[in-house]
This record gives C-alpha cells, sequence and structure tokens, in this order.
C-alpha cells in the first residue's frame, strides 16, 4: 500500500462504532472528516487525546467536520472508554486491522528494545470530496486537536 499523502483519495471503510451501528466514510460525503487513529482505549495519551477532541467537538461541528477516532478496541471497549469519559466523538472499532492497513498507520513500534506491530497516532483531514487535505504522523496528543481545527477551518 502506498502511503497516504495529502491529495491522495481517502480509502474508504465501513466499521462498527460505539453505540451500536456502523461508520462508513462513504456516507460523510460534503464533509469535512478528522480521521484519528490511536493506539488503545483507556491509556494516558489516548484518554487525552479523546478528550481534547470531545473539548473541541462543537466547533469542529460548526465548522462542518466529523470526528472519528479508530483503534483494534472492541466496540464493547470503546462503548466503556467513552461512558468513563463522557467522550462525544465517534469511536470506530478495526479489529481486523483492515482500515490501519490502508491507511498505513499499522507499524512497527520499538519500546525499551523490543518490537513490535501497533498503530502509530496519526490524524487524517479528509476533504468533503473525499480526498486527502492534511496528514499528521506520529502525533504529539498536547496541543493537536487545536492543530487539527486550525486546519479545518482553514
Amino acid at each position: 500500500m502506498s502511503e497516504i499523502t495529502a491529495g491522495s483519495p481517502a480509502p474508504d471503510f465501513t466499521l462498527p462504532r460505539d453505540g451500536g451501528g456502523e461508520v462508513s466514510l462513504s456516507e460523510m460525503k460534503g464533509r469535512q472528516v478528522v480521521l484519528y487513529f490511536y493506539p488503545r482505549d483507556d491509556t494516558p495519551g489516548c484518554t487525552k487525546e479523546a478528550i481534547a477532541f470531545t473539548g473541541l467537538a462543537p466547533e469542529f461541528e460548526a465548522a462542518g467536520a466529523t470526528i472519528i477516532g479508530v483503534s483494534k478496541d472492541s466496540v464493547a471497549k470503546h462503548d466503556k472508554f467513552v461512558a468513563k469519559h463522557e467522550l462525544g466523538v465517534i469511536l470506530a472499532s478495526d479489529e481486523g486491522g483492515t482500515t490501519c492497513e490502508d491507511y498505513g498507520v499499522w507499524v512497527e513500534k520499538s519500546m525499551y528494545g523490543k518490537t513490535s506491530m501497533g498503530i502509530e497516532r496519526a490524524t487524517f483531514l479528509i476533504g468533503p470530496d473525499g480526498t486527502v487535505k492534511q496528514v499528521w504522523r506520529k502525533v504529539k496528543v498536547d496541543g493537536h486537536a487545536e492543530a487539527v481545527l486550525e486546519a479545518v477551518k482553514a
């Protein structure tokens, strides 16, 4: 799979989401989509990121953008995560990892000298026409949601 960069068509997906039902990129045509990938529910960085996006959700909505967080956690885990932290963003479950692969975020990670496969924290801003407008890789959580919001408004 070639790397997804600004100008690339965003790979479509349909995934089960928190609260039941599914979310599809193709159903979002005409809206901007903030698609963020994160390693795991209820870990410190992922929690902070989800809370930051939730806090700015009304501003993203006002700017015509939908926020979708994706990890390989199950829908049941997503539901617990949402309830525990009162999250206001869509969380999609990519247990099979296909969407992570399509977006090139399933990568080899190294921690304490051990390598393992995991989700790289990355965000894709997808335009109303389904084209990737901007990509953030190896995201640092602090200030990230604000930076994405600026890009959405730009």
